[in-house]
């Protein structure tokens, strides 16, 4: 009787290792297939975000250094360093105008006025996002398309075909795209041979980069939009 429990039992311990081993072997193993430059690509991108959360987080420190001075030495001059940073943040916000060095992106038909495939009709809002992701990840700080800032909320949609931004209709082409950054010759290089020149062109529109010294781009003229907050009230 002992034996054939023992028999019994070892067989099941067999069986379950098979069973084990034959599901390991059914699954496929993931693997990653992206290639050398699509991974330093990534690496690239993370730096850059490391860079950027360290300046953030440097920029607040300084702020609180800032704010625990003026309380120490007088406290009529908090209202100083209030006002500075509210300035600060409207800035950030895009609500004001900014000025400084850059690059323009000029849209244009991809065939002349003579060609029968002639398109004054503007991208589609895909076209445009991607573009403007395009931007942000090769280090653009402020974006303007056709005199429309961008913010936060803005966002490019599509009303009956015609591609609109800021609830405005964009007007028919050629259009500019103005962009300020703090390194115009790497984002000039970058967008050049960037994934928006072809898709573009796909669609029948030629993107010209230009690097530019002095750039004006206008502020967001519309009352911004905020929705999901509410005034926290004391006591």
């Amino acid at each position: 009787m002992n034996r054939k429990w023992i028999f019994t039992f070892v067989a099941f311990v067999i069986g379950f290792m098979l069973a084990i081993q034959f599901k390991t072997t059914q699954e496929p193993v993931v693997r990653d297939t992206r290639d050398i430059r699509e991974l330093r690509n990534e690496v690239e991108q993370e730096r850059e975000r490391e860079q950027q959360l360290s300046s953030e987080i440097k920029k607040a420190q300084d702020l609180l250094a800032q704010y625990g001075h003026t309380l120490d030495e007088d406290h009529e001059n908090i209202d100083v360093v209030l006002d500075q940073q509210i300035a600060d943040l409207r800035t950030e916000a895009g609500l004001t105008e900014v000025r400084g060095a850059g690059v323009v992106i000029t849209i244009e038909p991809f065939y002349d006025e003579l060609s029968p495939n002639h398109m004054r009709r503007t991208p589609t809002p895909e076209r445009f996002r991607y573009l403007i992701n395009e931007l942000n990840v090769n280090g653009a700080d402020s974006i303007a398309v056709a005199d429309e800032r961008l913010i936060s909320t803005s966002a490019f949609r599509d009303v009956n075909g015609i591609t609109h931004l800021n609830y405005r209709r964009l007007p028919p082409l050629p259009l500019e795209v103005k962009v300020l950054t703090d390194d115009p010759e790497r984002l000039h290089n970058r967008m050049v041979v960037s994934e928006s020149v072809e898709y573009f062109e796909i669609d029948g529109f030629l993107l010209t980069v230009e690097q530019v010294d002095d750039l004006i781009l206008p502020g967001y003229d519309q009352t911004p939009r905020v929705r999901y907050m509410e005034e926290v009230k004391e006591g």
